[in-house]
């Protein structure tokens, strides 16, 4: 079969023909509505103690939700095993709305924040205005956020940096980790030749990966140095295109196309939990982080075989990936 034909097989007949009996097996009996297998398997964090949920909560999924609906969407979670939660200042409302709805919940769960100051006076703001918003006196882990240039790590490793603050809230137990989170591979190991990080955030999805070389040198170097590796986008797909206004409008808290049909998120799910990742954190979509959660309870997330990873390089072939060293 050729690519066209290929292409049109998958976007025409499904994905099924491709798909492993073990993960079949596993999504028929959740199509089914048999129970779940279990709750979210869970993995370690990088050389430390601490477990996270193979699915984290991204913090977007609350984001001018009602406060009911949060509190619904955070106990859902947790109820399915869900204990790694991640949030940041630029989520709009999402630390105001989910600091009450965890509240329950925080002292059995692993919650992750942000900055995207890179001086110390603003780190400081920032950090005692999310404790105050997420109700906790500490973090688990409090991350760089959004490194997307080596300026950026530079400005937070100079005098006055962000860095001063957070190493300072580090040895005062403020904060138990620390992480960053990039979309940049140069600037990602600038990071991580300036410190030993806890953990690294970084898009890893079969598209960017496999068409747009962009995230296997991060992950060997954190693999290979013992980092917690977390990844974003395991369920991007590609940029937006043209024609794709129907799904832009069911999706709009989602800057990328989404995978957004079982079998296909479940591809993405598994090409990225096998590389291997601690963690992976869905879109901020309620319907699309449930459509994770549900999978990984189910014991969907099976490896690939090698007939689906054809597949899959096959799809990636085909997409414009959100990040590629080529562009």
């Amino acid at each position: 079969m050729d690519r066209r034909d290929f292409l049109r097989t998958v976007s025409a007949a499904g994905l099924l023909p491709w798909l492993d009996p073990a993960y079949l097996h596993a999504r028929n009996a959740l199509l089914t509505g048999a129970p779940p297998a279990g709750p979210v398997p869970r993995r370690p964090y990088g050389r430390t103690a601490d477990t996270l949920s193979l699915v984290g909560f991204g913090g977007i999924v609350v984001m001018n939700a009602t406060p009911a609906d949060a509190s619904r969407y955070v106990g859902e979670a947790f109820e399915a095993g869900v204990t790694y939660f991640d949030v940041a200042p630029t989520y709009g409302n999402a630390q105001e709305r989910l600091g009450p709805a965890l509240a329950p919940y925080r002292e059995r769960c692993f919650l992750a924040c942000k900055t995207t100051e890179r001086e110390a006076a603003g780190a400081r703001r920032e950090l005692e205005e999310s404790l105050r918003f997420l109700q906790t006196d500490h973090f688990d882990l409090y991350q760089l956020h959004a490194i997307t240039a080596v300026g950026d790590v530079d400005r937070a490793f100079a005098k006055g940096g962000a860095m001063e603050v957070l190493i300072e809230q580090k040895k005062a137990g403020t904060i138990r980790y620390l992480g960053f989170s990039a979309h940049s591979e140069e600037a990602a190991h600038a990071a991580l030749d300036r410190y030993p990080f806890d953990s690294v955030l970084f898009p890893l999805s079969f598209a960017t990966w496999l068409k747009g070389d962009f995230g296997p040198s991060v992950h060997a170097r954190a693999s290979k140095e013992g980092r917690g590796i977390l990844a974003l986008k395991a369920m991007a797909y590609q940029k937006w295109s043209a024609g794709a206004e129907a799904k832009r409008a069911r999706w709009k808290k989602a800057w990328y196309e989404p995978l957004d049909t079982i079998d296909r998120v479940a591809l993405g799910l598994r090409f990225t939990a096998h590389l291997p990742v601690d963690a992976m954190v869905p879109p901020g979509e309620w319907d699309l982080f449930r459509m994770a959660v549900q999978l990984a309870q189910a014991g969907a997330l099976t490896p690939l075989t090698a007939q689906e990873r054809a597949a899959v390089a096959e799809m990636a072939a085909a997409s414009d990936p959100v990040f590629s060293r080529h562009a």
